[in-house]
Protein backbone atom coordinates (compact mmCIF):
# COMPACT_ATOMS: atom_id res chain seq x y z
CA UNK A 1 0.00 0.00 0.00
CA UNK A 2 1.06 3.97 -0.93
CA UNK A 3 0.03 6.95 1.09
CA UNK A 4 0.42 10.08 0.18
CA UNK A 5 -0.16 13.22 2.35
CA UNK A 6 -1.61 16.52 1.93
CA UNK A 7 -2.65 18.78 4.65
CA UNK A 8 -5.14 20.88 4.34
CA UNK A 9 -7.15 23.55 5.86
CA UNK A 10 -10.23 23.26 8.70
CA UNK A 11 -7.93 20.21 10.36
CA UNK A 12 -8.40 18.27 6.54
CA UNK A 13 -6.03 15.55 5.70
CA UNK A 14 -6.14 14.12 2.26
CA UNK A 15 -4.70 10.77 1.72
CA UNK A 16 -3.95 9.32 -1.71
CA UNK A 17 -4.17 5.61 -0.88
CA UNK A 18 -3.33 2.97 -4.01
CA UNK A 19 -3.67 -0.28 -3.27
CA UNK A 20 -1.35 -3.22 -4.85
CA UNK A 21 -2.89 -6.11 -7.21
CA UNK A 22 -2.01 -8.58 -3.88
CA UNK A 23 -4.25 -6.80 -1.53
CA UNK A 24 -7.19 -6.60 -3.49
CA UNK A 25 -7.21 -10.22 -5.15
CA UNK A 26 -7.22 -10.92 -1.29
CA UNK A 27 -9.91 -8.89 -0.88
CA UNK A 28 -11.62 -10.39 -3.51
CA UNK A 29 -11.78 -13.94 -2.39
CA UNK A 30 -13.34 -12.60 0.99
CA UNK A 31 -16.45 -11.04 -1.34
CA UNK A 32 -16.43 -14.78 -2.51
CA UNK A 33 -16.06 -16.33 1.05
CA UNK A 34 -19.08 -14.12 2.25
CA UNK A 35 -20.95 -14.93 -0.73
CA UNK A 36 -20.82 -18.60 -0.51
CA UNK A 37 -21.67 -18.27 3.16
CA UNK A 38 -24.46 -16.09 3.53
CA UNK A 39 -25.46 -15.82 -0.55
CA UNK A 40 -28.45 -17.67 -2.20
CA UNK A 41 -27.27 -19.63 -5.19
CA UNK A 42 -29.95 -21.67 -7.13
CA UNK A 43 -29.22 -25.55 -7.13
CA UNK A 44 -26.85 -24.63 -4.07
CA UNK A 45 -27.48 -25.05 -0.85
CA UNK A 46 -26.45 -22.02 1.47
CA UNK A 47 -22.62 -22.49 2.53
CA UNK A 48 -22.09 -24.85 0.22
CA UNK A 49 -18.02 -24.80 -1.94
CA UNK A 50 -19.54 -22.74 -5.07
CA UNK A 51 -17.14 -21.92 -7.79
CA UNK A 52 -16.02 -18.42 -8.20
CA UNK A 53 -16.94 -18.22 -11.75
CA UNK A 54 -21.09 -19.16 -10.87
CA UNK A 55 -20.71 -16.56 -7.99
CA UNK A 56 -19.66 -14.31 -10.10
CA UNK A 57 -22.21 -15.24 -13.07
CA UNK A 58 -25.01 -15.24 -10.74
CA UNK A 59 -24.11 -11.76 -8.96
CA UNK A 60 -22.33 -10.36 -11.85
CA UNK A 61 -19.35 -9.36 -12.13
CA UNK A 62 -20.15 -5.28 -11.23
CA UNK A 63 -21.39 -6.55 -8.25
CA UNK A 64 -18.02 -8.50 -7.43
CA UNK A 65 -15.96 -6.14 -7.85
CA UNK A 66 -17.96 -2.92 -6.12
CA UNK A 67 -18.13 -5.36 -3.43
CA UNK A 68 -14.04 -5.88 -4.15
CA UNK A 69 -13.76 -2.07 -3.27
CA UNK A 70 -15.69 -1.94 -0.55
CA UNK A 71 -13.75 -4.21 0.94
CA UNK A 72 -9.64 -3.23 0.19
CA UNK A 73 -11.68 0.70 1.44
CA UNK A 74 -12.38 -0.43 4.78
CA UNK A 75 -8.69 -2.12 5.29
CA UNK A 76 -6.99 0.52 3.51
CA UNK A 77 -8.32 3.08 5.70
CA UNK A 78 -7.91 1.72 8.88
CA UNK A 79 -4.06 1.10 7.65
CA UNK A 80 -3.36 4.74 6.16
CA UNK A 81 -4.74 6.22 9.76
CA UNK A 82 -2.01 3.65 11.26
CA UNK A 83 0.73 4.25 9.34
CA UNK A 84 0.01 7.93 9.14
CA UNK A 85 -0.72 8.21 12.93
CA UNK A 86 -3.68 9.91 12.38
CA UNK A 87 -6.81 10.09 15.38
CA UNK A 88 -9.80 10.97 13.14
CA UNK A 89 -12.41 13.06 14.99
CA UNK A 90 -14.95 11.49 12.73
CA UNK A 91 -15.44 8.87 9.42
CA UNK A 92 -13.15 9.77 7.00
CA UNK A 93 -14.86 10.60 3.65
CA UNK A 94 -14.13 9.05 0.30
CA UNK A 95 -13.83 12.24 -2.16
CA UNK A 96 -12.72 10.26 -5.34
CA UNK A 97 -12.45 6.82 -6.86
CA UNK A 98 -9.40 7.75 -8.73
CA UNK A 99 -8.57 4.46 -10.46
CA UNK A 100 -10.19 0.52 -9.99
CA UNK A 101 -6.59 -0.85 -11.28
CA UNK A 102 -4.96 -0.31 -9.50
CA UNK A 103 -6.89 0.92 -6.92
CA UNK A 104 -6.51 4.34 -5.93
CA UNK A 105 -8.86 6.75 -3.72
CA UNK A 106 -8.83 9.85 -2.45
CA UNK A 107 -9.73 10.86 1.09
CA UNK A 108 -10.30 13.81 3.69
CA UNK A 109 -10.08 13.29 7.06
CA UNK A 110 -10.42 15.83 9.47
CA UNK A 111 -8.27 15.03 12.50
CA UNK A 112 -7.91 17.08 15.86
CA UNK A 113 -6.61 20.67 15.11
CA UNK A 114 -2.94 21.15 15.44
CA UNK A 115 -2.65 23.71 18.56
CA UNK A 116 0.68 26.01 18.17
CA UNK A 117 1.13 28.43 21.26
CA UNK A 118 3.72 31.11 20.79
CA UNK A 119 6.49 31.44 23.10
CA UNK A 120 4.69 35.33 24.25
CA UNK A 121 2.16 32.96 26.89
CA UNK A 122 4.44 33.39 28.93
CA UNK A 123 4.44 36.75 29.17
CA UNK A 124 0.66 36.36 30.23
CA UNK A 125 0.46 37.94 33.76
CA UNK A 126 -3.34 38.97 35.26
CA UNK A 127 -4.80 40.41 38.05
CA UNK A 128 -7.54 38.42 40.21
CA UNK A 129 -9.00 39.46 43.52
CA UNK A 130 -8.79 37.90 46.94
CA UNK A 131 -12.97 37.52 47.33
CA UNK A 132 -14.84 37.77 50.86
CA UNK A 133 -18.11 37.65 52.03
CA UNK A 134 -20.13 40.48 53.98
CA UNK A 135 -22.31 40.22 57.34
CA UNK A 136 -24.86 41.49 54.44
CA UNK A 137 -24.78 39.05 51.75
CA UNK A 138 -25.18 36.17 54.54
CA UNK A 139 -28.55 38.24 55.65
CA UNK A 140 -29.58 37.92 52.08
CA UNK A 141 -29.34 34.51 51.61
CA UNK A 142 -30.81 34.24 55.25
CA UNK A 143 -33.63 36.64 53.91
CA UNK A 144 -34.16 34.82 50.41
CA UNK A 145 -34.43 31.34 52.34
CA UNK A 146 -36.87 32.65 54.43
CA UNK A 147 -39.08 33.91 51.52
CA UNK A 148 -38.49 31.04 49.41
CA UNK A 149 -40.04 28.67 52.52
CA UNK A 150 -42.92 31.39 53.78
CA UNK A 151 -46.38 29.89 53.83
CA UNK A 152 -49.51 31.90 54.10
CA UNK A 153 -52.71 31.61 56.15
CA UNK A 154 -55.99 33.33 55.53
CA UNK A 155 -56.95 36.14 57.02
CA UNK A 156 -60.65 36.55 58.18
CA UNK A 157 -60.44 39.66 60.73
CA UNK A 158 -61.60 43.07 58.28
CA UNK A 159 -59.82 44.93 61.21
CA UNK A 160 -56.22 43.28 60.44
CA UNK A 161 -54.03 45.57 57.97
CA UNK A 162 -51.50 43.85 55.57
CA UNK A 163 -47.90 44.09 56.04
CA UNK A 164 -45.11 43.91 53.76
CA UNK A 165 -44.75 40.29 52.67
CA UNK A 166 -48.36 39.70 53.27
CA UNK A 167 -50.30 38.13 50.34
CA UNK A 168 -53.23 40.00 48.94
CA UNK A 169 -55.23 38.79 45.73
CA UNK A 170 -56.99 41.89 43.69
CA UNK A 171 -59.31 43.00 41.08
CA UNK A 172 -57.87 46.55 39.88
CA UNK A 173 -57.94 48.80 37.04
CA UNK A 174 -56.14 51.71 35.88
CA UNK A 175 -57.32 55.34 34.79
CA UNK A 176 -55.70 58.08 32.84
CA UNK A 177 -56.36 61.74 33.89
CA UNK A 178 -59.52 61.72 32.38
CA UNK A 179 -60.95 58.85 33.79
CA UNK A 180 -60.45 56.71 31.28
CA UNK A 181 -59.79 53.14 32.04
CA UNK A 182 -56.48 52.23 30.22
CA UNK A 183 -55.56 49.51 28.13
CA UNK A 184 -53.83 46.43 30.14
CA UNK A 185 -54.31 47.83 33.38
CA UNK A 186 -57.48 45.71 34.40
CA UNK A 187 -56.35 42.28 36.10
CA UNK A 188 -58.65 40.00 38.36
CA UNK A 189 -58.06 37.93 41.01
CA UNK A 190 -54.17 38.40 40.78
CA UNK A 191 -52.05 37.14 43.75
CA UNK A 192 -49.35 40.20 44.61
CA UNK A 193 -47.34 39.24 47.53
CA UNK A 194 -46.25 42.69 49.02
CA UNK A 195 -42.61 43.63 48.67
CA UNK A 196 -42.05 41.37 45.44
CA UNK A 197 -41.58 44.15 43.41
CA UNK A 198 -44.00 42.60 40.70
CA UNK A 199 -45.83 45.81 39.93
CA UNK A 200 -45.12 49.25 39.53
CA UNK A 201 -43.03 51.02 41.71
CA UNK A 202 -45.40 52.63 44.90
CA UNK A 203 -48.06 50.21 44.14
CA UNK A 204 -47.17 47.44 46.68
CA UNK A 205 -46.05 50.19 49.06
CA UNK A 206 -49.75 51.38 48.84
CA UNK A 207 -51.54 48.91 49.70
CA UNK A 208 -49.58 48.33 53.18
CA UNK A 209 -52.03 48.72 55.30
CA UNK A 210 -55.30 47.90 53.48
CA UNK A 211 -57.49 45.41 55.13
CA UNK A 212 -59.68 42.62 54.01
CA UNK A 213 -62.65 43.78 51.71
CA UNK A 214 -61.43 47.61 51.15
CA UNK A 215 -61.65 49.24 48.56
CA UNK A 216 -58.88 51.82 47.20
CA UNK A 217 -57.55 54.37 45.09
CA UNK A 218 -53.81 54.72 44.50
CA UNK A 219 -52.60 57.48 42.32
CA UNK A 220 -49.54 56.27 40.67
CA UNK A 221 -46.83 57.59 38.32
CA UNK A 222 -45.25 55.32 36.03
CA UNK A 223 -41.29 55.94 35.71
CA UNK A 224 -39.94 57.90 32.59
CA UNK A 225 -37.86 55.15 31.60
CA UNK A 226 -40.78 52.18 31.89
CA UNK A 227 -40.06 49.30 30.05
CA UNK A 228 -43.56 49.62 28.06
CA UNK A 229 -43.63 53.14 26.29
CA UNK A 230 -47.52 53.18 26.18
CA UNK A 231 -47.17 54.33 30.09
CA UNK A 232 -43.82 55.50 30.84
CA UNK A 233 -44.45 58.63 32.49
CA UNK A 234 -47.99 58.46 32.89
CA UNK A 235 -50.26 59.42 36.02
CA UNK A 236 -52.38 56.56 36.62
CA UNK A 237 -55.39 56.37 39.08
CA UNK A 238 -55.49 52.63 40.49
CA UNK A 239 -58.92 51.27 41.40
CA UNK A 240 -57.81 47.70 43.81
CA UNK A 241 -60.40 45.66 45.55
CA UNK A 242 -58.61 42.97 48.02
CA UNK A 243 -60.87 40.26 47.79
CA UNK A 244 -58.27 38.13 49.38
CA UNK A 245 -55.89 38.40 52.33
CA UNK A 246 -53.23 35.95 53.56
CA UNK A 247 -50.64 36.56 56.00
CA UNK A 248 -47.25 35.48 55.58
CA UNK A 249 -45.58 33.14 58.49
CA UNK A 250 -42.09 32.64 57.80
CA UNK A 251 -39.78 29.85 59.31
CA UNK A 252 -37.57 30.36 62.16
CA UNK A 253 -34.06 29.10 61.94
CA UNK A 254 -34.44 26.54 64.63
CA UNK A 255 -31.93 23.50 64.58
CA UNK A 256 -34.88 21.02 62.95
CA UNK A 257 -35.19 23.75 60.05
CA UNK A 258 -31.84 23.82 59.31
CA UNK A 259 -31.68 20.07 59.21
CA UNK A 260 -34.33 19.73 56.98
CA UNK A 261 -32.38 22.37 54.64
CA UNK A 262 -28.94 21.08 54.96
CA UNK A 263 -28.87 17.71 56.90
CA UNK A 264 -26.37 18.78 59.30
CA UNK A 265 -27.33 19.35 63.45
CA UNK A 266 -26.24 23.21 63.35
CA UNK A 267 -27.60 26.33 64.96
CA UNK A 268 -28.01 29.79 63.73
CA UNK A 269 -24.86 31.16 64.08
CA UNK A 270 -23.43 27.91 62.71
CA UNK A 271 -25.98 27.92 59.93
CA UNK A 272 -24.47 31.37 59.26
CA UNK A 273 -21.02 29.87 58.62
CA UNK A 274 -22.02 27.63 56.51
CA UNK A 275 -24.02 29.98 54.31
CA UNK A 276 -20.84 31.85 54.43
CA UNK A 277 -18.62 28.86 53.17
CA UNK A 278 -20.99 28.26 50.10
CA UNK A 279 -21.63 31.81 48.90
CA UNK A 280 -17.93 31.79 48.77
CA UNK A 281 -17.66 29.06 47.10
CA UNK A 282 -20.05 30.60 44.40
CA UNK A 283 -17.62 33.56 44.33
CA UNK A 284 -15.03 31.54 43.58
CA UNK A 285 -16.34 29.73 40.72
CA UNK A 286 -17.58 33.02 39.22
CA UNK A 287 -14.91 34.42 39.52
CA UNK A 288 -12.63 31.23 38.32
CA UNK A 289 -14.82 31.33 35.08
CA UNK A 290 -14.09 35.15 34.67
CA UNK A 291 -10.38 34.22 35.02
CA UNK A 292 -10.76 31.51 32.02
CA UNK A 293 -12.72 33.73 30.38
CA UNK A 294 -10.00 36.71 30.42
CA UNK A 295 -7.09 33.98 30.40
CA UNK A 296 -8.45 32.61 26.67
CA UNK A 297 -8.99 35.90 25.11
CA UNK A 298 -4.67 36.50 25.83
CA UNK A 299 -3.90 33.19 24.86
CA UNK A 300 -6.08 32.94 21.38
CA UNK A 301 -4.06 36.02 20.45
CA UNK A 302 -0.35 34.37 20.56
CA UNK A 303 -2.36 30.73 19.30
CA UNK A 304 -2.64 29.23 15.63
CA UNK A 305 -5.49 26.60 15.93
CA UNK A 306 -7.66 25.72 13.23
CA UNK A 307 -10.95 24.33 14.01
CA UNK A 308 -12.69 21.83 11.47
CA UNK A 309 -16.05 21.83 10.77
CA UNK A 310 -16.83 18.24 12.13
CA UNK A 311 -15.53 18.23 15.14
CA UNK A 312 -17.28 21.90 15.67
CA UNK A 313 -20.54 20.73 14.61
CA UNK A 314 -19.88 18.40 17.59
CA UNK A 315 -19.15 20.53 20.24
CA UNK A 316 -22.47 22.71 18.86
CA UNK A 317 -24.38 19.61 19.93
CA UNK A 318 -23.24 19.24 23.04
CA UNK A 319 -23.67 23.06 23.66
CA UNK A 320 -27.20 22.99 22.24
CA UNK A 321 -28.42 19.96 24.03
CA UNK A 322 -27.47 21.42 27.69
CA UNK A 323 -29.15 25.04 26.62
CA UNK A 324 -32.55 22.48 25.89
CA UNK A 325 -32.10 20.69 29.11
CA UNK A 326 -32.16 24.37 31.18
CA UNK A 327 -34.84 25.82 28.93
CA UNK A 328 -36.74 22.59 29.32
CA UNK A 329 -36.22 21.96 32.96
CA UNK A 330 -38.30 25.10 33.73
CA UNK A 331 -41.34 23.29 31.50
CA UNK A 332 -40.70 25.57 28.37
CA UNK A 333 -41.14 24.28 25.13
CA UNK A 334 -37.59 24.82 23.10
CA UNK A 335 -40.16 25.32 19.86
CA UNK A 336 -41.51 27.89 21.91
CA UNK A 337 -38.35 28.95 23.30
CA UNK A 338 -37.55 29.52 19.37
CA UNK A 339 -40.33 31.25 18.59
CA UNK A 340 -40.50 33.61 20.78
CA UNK A 341 -36.84 34.94 19.37
CA UNK A 342 -38.19 34.64 15.88
CA UNK A 343 -35.31 31.97 15.29
CA UNK A 344 -35.34 28.56 13.42
CA UNK A 345 -33.16 26.24 15.28
CA UNK A 346 -30.62 25.98 12.59
CA UNK A 347 -30.61 30.50 13.38
CA UNK A 348 -30.39 30.04 16.99
CA UNK A 349 -27.24 27.42 16.74
CA UNK A 350 -25.15 29.94 14.12
CA UNK A 351 -26.13 32.89 16.23
CA UNK A 352 -26.07 31.67 19.71
CA UNK A 353 -24.43 28.17 20.01
CA UNK A 354 -21.66 28.49 17.28
CA UNK A 355 -19.65 31.12 19.36
CA UNK A 356 -19.86 29.58 22.49
CA UNK A 357 -19.15 26.17 21.25
CA UNK A 358 -16.42 27.56 19.12
CA UNK A 359 -14.78 29.23 22.29
CA UNK A 360 -15.22 26.39 24.51
CA UNK A 361 -13.11 23.75 22.16
CA UNK A 362 -10.46 26.05 21.24
CA UNK A 363 -10.17 26.52 25.09
CA UNK A 364 -10.26 22.70 26.04
CA UNK A 365 -7.55 22.00 23.14
CA UNK A 366 -5.46 24.93 24.06
CA UNK A 367 -5.14 23.71 27.96
CA UNK A 368 -4.39 20.01 26.59
CA UNK A 369 -1.22 21.76 24.52
CA UNK A 370 -0.34 23.99 27.51
CA UNK A 371 -0.75 21.16 29.78
CA UNK A 372 1.46 18.71 27.50
CA UNK A 373 4.33 21.58 27.37
CA UNK A 374 4.53 22.45 30.85
CA UNK A 375 4.06 19.26 32.31
CA UNK A 376 1.94 19.84 34.92
CA UNK A 377 1.51 17.39 37.59
CA UNK A 378 -0.78 17.29 40.60
CA UNK A 379 0.81 14.96 43.32
CA UNK A 380 -0.63 12.16 46.01
CA UNK A 381 -1.30 14.23 48.86
CA UNK A 382 -2.57 17.02 46.76
CA UNK A 383 -5.54 14.79 45.68
CA UNK A 384 -5.84 13.09 49.14
CA UNK A 385 -6.70 16.68 49.87
CA UNK A 386 -8.97 17.40 47.38
CA UNK A 387 -10.61 14.16 48.26
CA UNK A 388 -11.23 15.07 51.65
CA UNK A 389 -13.09 18.26 50.65
CA UNK A 390 -15.19 16.19 48.26
CA UNK A 391 -16.14 13.85 50.79
CA UNK A 392 -16.45 16.86 53.90
CA UNK A 393 -19.87 17.46 51.80
CA UNK A 394 -21.79 14.46 52.24
CA UNK A 395 -22.56 12.98 55.84
CA UNK A 396 -24.23 9.59 55.06
CA UNK A 397 -22.05 6.53 55.55
CA UNK A 398 -23.71 4.87 52.42
CA UNK A 399 -22.52 7.73 49.98
CA UNK A 400 -19.19 8.07 51.69
CA UNK A 401 -18.35 4.37 51.08
CA UNK A 402 -19.43 4.76 47.20
CA UNK A 403 -17.22 7.23 47.19
CA UNK A 404 -14.52 5.56 48.71
CA UNK A 405 -15.03 3.48 46.25
CA UNK A 406 -15.01 5.53 42.97
CA UNK A 407 -11.93 7.81 44.51
CA UNK A 408 -9.04 5.53 43.64
CA UNK A 409 -6.29 6.07 41.22
CA UNK A 410 -6.87 4.81 37.34
CA UNK A 411 -11.13 5.45 38.30
CA UNK A 412 -12.84 7.77 35.69
CA UNK A 413 -13.74 9.74 38.56
CA UNK A 414 -10.63 10.43 40.10
CA UNK A 415 -8.60 11.02 37.05
CA UNK A 416 -11.34 13.52 35.82
CA UNK A 417 -10.75 14.90 39.44
CA UNK A 418 -7.44 14.85 38.88
CA UNK A 419 -7.35 16.80 35.30
CA UNK A 420 -9.99 18.88 36.66
CA UNK A 421 -6.95 20.42 39.17
CA UNK A 422 -3.80 20.15 36.88
CA UNK A 423 -6.30 22.35 34.41
CA UNK A 424 -6.64 25.02 37.83
CA UNK A 425 -3.17 24.34 38.50
CA UNK A 426 -2.40 25.30 35.33
CA UNK A 427 -4.66 28.39 35.01
CA UNK A 428 -3.51 29.53 38.46
CA UNK A 429 0.09 30.46 37.43
CA UNK A 430 -1.17 33.13 34.76
CA UNK A 431 -2.96 35.04 37.64
CA UNK A 432 -0.98 37.12 40.49
CA UNK A 433 -3.21 38.70 43.37
CA UNK A 434 -3.76 42.39 43.04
Amino acid sequence: MKVTRKDLPKSIVELMIEADTAEVAKQRKKVFSTLREKGEVKWFRKGANIPDEVLEKNYGSDYISQMTIEYAIDILYREALKKEKLMPVAQGEIQEIVSQSPLQIRMHIEVLPEVTIGAGYKKIKLKKQKLSVSATEIQAALDDIQTRFTHFHDVEDTKKKAAMGDKLTIDTDGHDSKGNLMESTSMRDYPLVLGSNMLVPGFEEWLVGVTLGEEKELDITFPKDYHNADFAGKKTKFKVTVKKFEHAHKPEFTTEFIKQLRGKDLDLKGFKELIKEELLETKTMNAQMDQEMQLIDELLKVTKIDVGDKILAQQMEKVYAEIKENITKDGIKIEHYLESLKLTEEEYKEKNVQPTALKRLQWELILHKLQEQEKVEISEKDMEAEIKKVMARFESEDVLERLKELYVPGNKYYEELKMRMIYRKLIDSFFTWE
